[in-house]
């Protein structure tokens, strides 16, 4: 009788522990109340042993947090993730940006969600520019305002809450408003649409001119369109 060799290890030994994970990790960072651990047991399909067992080692990797009240939330370690995620979209972003600034030439923005908040993650302006309208990266205002706050939430999945504009936003794949965030200026923004990056973003236009911004409506969808492919 001869020995017969050990089978190889599977390739994916281990997947599905690590997709449950993922999971686990992404129903967390969405939940603004928090996940008790039946709660994780329940959404995945699993008994109360394993969805500890998982809880445990993203909370060994300072991904989530337990609190007092049992639940958990993200913690410190999702920041590092973040910036990262925000790194590749920037880089992804700054030469469709570039082009299109040339194009329109106006100044284009890409802003992400951060909490209640669109943030400015990269501005980019025209090379010759006969009027500046001044807008800096890390600028931030509301979601609830605004074309880019619009465009950012049609990113999520509809709900009955949805405000109109978020509602028109996701119908129409772009938003456009009117002295939401600054007097007399006119907001375009179009939703980066896709999940690679695990941040909503959009592209967005400010300016004083109101045909500029209706103009301009097809070139900020396809800008959006090309950065969610190079993202992909």
């Amino acid at each position: 009788m001869t020995d017969e060799p050990a089978a190889p290890a599977s390739r994916t030994a281990g997947s599905q522990t690590l997709a449950r994970g993922l999971s686990v990790l992404k129903m967390i960072a969405a939940s603004q109340q928090g996940m008790a651990i039946q709660d994780v047991a329940d959404q995945l399909g699993v008994h109360r042993t394993i969805a500890y067992r998982i809880l445990n080692t993203l909370s060994d990797s300072a991904l989530i947090h337990r609190g007092d009240d049992n639940r958990y939330r993200g913690a410190s370690g999702l920041l590092a993730l973040a910036g990262a995620a925000h790194s590749a979209m920037r880089a992804a972003a700054l030469p469709v940006l570039t082009e299109l600034a040339e194009q329109l030439q106006q100044t284009v923005s890409l802003l992400v969600k951060e909490g209640s908040d669109a943030v400015a993650l990269a501005v980019v302006e025209p090379r010759h520019l006969t009027y500046r309208i001044s807008f800096s990266e890390g600028s931030r205002h509301p979601l609830n305002r605004g074309a880019a706050g619009h465009a950012i939430s049609s990113c999520a999945a509809p709900t009955d809450h949805d405000a109109e504009p978020v509602r028109e936003a996701r119908a129409k794949g772009y938003s456009l408003t009117y002295g939401e965030v600054e007097p007399n200026m006119f907001g375009l923004a179009a939703p980066i649409q896709g999940e690679a990056w695990g941040s909503a973003a959009c592209v967005n236009l400010i300016t004083t001119r109101k045909e500029l911004a209706e103009n301009a409506i097809p070139a900020i969808i396809e800008a959006a369109a090309r950065i969610a492919s190079r993202l992909a």
